[in-house]
């Protein structure tokens, strides 16, 4: 391909900017930005153009005038004028872009202006355009059958990353960058698509008394009403709560959602070194946070209830993996108490029948309402019994995550097999339940 022919081929038919042009010619040399291929494209065509008026004074004047009209050439011009010609009309505009490319400082200034109310450490650029735009492109380049160009989207991309990463000193990032800023150069328009901030760390429920998570009121769904005094929830109190709303406060963040690595029931206990949670803050205005501060107004707030710990900055892919609790091992400690008095024989029966085995639970009973009736397979790696009475003991059970305990000892109406119930013949129930560890990689 003959580059010159071939760019004063597009000018002759249409004006294009020096970036329109340029851009036609993008994979053909290196370090340089499309407007310098096609401003240096245009002084050469000049040059050629005012060496030809010399041998062919019409052709050479005719080049000279497309490159002034068409071309924007201000080198064109005055050659003409030199040569004591004047020169046409320039066009009005760009026929590809509609001279939407000097608009790339104002529309910087315009996102640099958008972005002050936001603390971030990466961005991305994205752009939008009107399908008009691109299928005017897309039919440009397959008329003139250019297979050396760069697309609109892309430079108009590169050139807004490059001016944002300047003026702020931040870095461009293409997997999971803080802000996305999505221009629209041809209606300029700015949209900022604020990714969430994911804070982990783990938590000690300390007491029966607080659930995990919120609970909205079953009755005015969350509205208030006389049933929940007002409060729209059913328990007034949650380890959600106590953990998100510091921390939605402080990144003036838009909503908080809390995950975690299972869940145990409000009356139940959370010991130990605590159970693995992520907050995830949506719209965050601030995310440089000082996540010791944090720490110690949680649990001040959260004083002799909840205790949380490790707080750390995390990724939406630790939330997946936290939903995965399988995956954990879990450790337990309840005091059952059965219907009959039981024996030391019995006890190391449990022992003996509950250790090493995979139990098959349907769906609880108790959850069914919102949880599906499915069968699930949990492993038991061993349970550990102490009599405490004739008609009370004290079981350790370290099993895979997502076994339900309660079940385990009850039988739930022969939903769970084997169970203690089942295996002495003996109704058992759990009076108080405590989770010892969350044994899981939550880093």
């Amino acid at each position: 391909m003959d580059v010159q022919q071939k760019a004063f081929e597009l000018l002759s038919k249409y004006p294009l900017c020096d970036h329109c042009l340029g851009r036609q010619f993008a994979a053909l040399g290196y370090s340089m930005e499309n407007n310098i291929r096609g401003s240096s494209l245009k002084v050469v065509l000049t040059m050629y153009a005012n060496v030809l008026s010399k041998e062919k004074p019409d052709e050479g004047i005719a080049k000279l005038q497309v490159l002034a009209t068409n071309g924007f050439s201000k080198t064109a011009q005055e050659t003409l004028k030199h040569l004591k010609q004047e020169p046409n009309p320039h066009a009005e505009k760009c026929f590809l872009c509609d001279g939407t490319f000097d608009k790339v400082e104002e529309l910087t200034q315009k996102a640099l202006s958008a972005l002050d109310y936001y603390e971030f450490s990466t961005y991305l650029v994205g752009i939008e355009l009107p399908v008009k735009i691109e299928e005017r492109e897309d039919e440009f380049k397959a008329a003139f059958g250019i297979g050396t160009a760069e697309s609109m989207k892309h430079e108009f991309g590169r050139l807004f990353g490059k001016a944002l990463g300047a003026r702020t000193g931040k870095e461009a990032e293409y997997l999971i960058p803080d802000i996305v800023v999505v221009l629209n150069p041809f209606l300029g328009k700015i949209r900022l698509q604020v990714n969430p901030l994911f804070v982990g760390g783990r938590y000690r429920k300390l007491v029966r008394t607080v659930s995990q998570s919120r609970w909205f009121c079953s009755n005015c769904r969350g509205r208030g009403c006389e049933k929940c005094g007002g409060t729209g929830k059913l328990y007034p109190e949650s380890v959600e709560e106590f953990a998100s709303k510091p921390i939605l406060e402080v990144s003036e963040g838009v909503d908080s959602f809390f995950h975690a690595s299972g869940r145990e029931d409000i009356d139940a206990r959370m010991l130990g070194t605590g159970r693995p949670f992520i907050v995830e803050i949506s719209k965050p205005k601030k995310r440089f946070i000082d996540l010791k501060a944090m720490e110690e107004a949680i649990n001040v707030g959260a004083i002799d209830k909840v205790e949380v710990s490790e707080l750390h900055f995390t990724t939406k892919d630790k939330v997946r993996r936290l939903k995965k609790g399988e995956s954990a091992v879990k450790e337990y400690r309840l005091l059952a108490e059965f219907e009959h008095d039981v024996s030391d024989e019995e006890l190391c029966l449990i022992e003996e029948k509950l250790t090493g085995i995979t139990v098959k639970q349907q769906t609880p009973l108790r959850v069914l309402h919102r949880r599906a009736d499915l069968i699930r397979e949990r492993y038991i790696y061993k349970v550990k019994v102490k009599k405490v009475s004739l008609k009370t003991a004290l079981l350790e059970i370290r099993c895979q995550g997502g076994l339900y305990v309660k079940e385990l000892v009850s039988g739930d109406e022969d939903r769970t097999i084997p169970s203690v119930s089942g295996l002495l013949g003996n109704r058992a129930r759990t009076l108080k339940l405590d989770v010892l560890n969350v044994i899981m990689d939550d880093n």
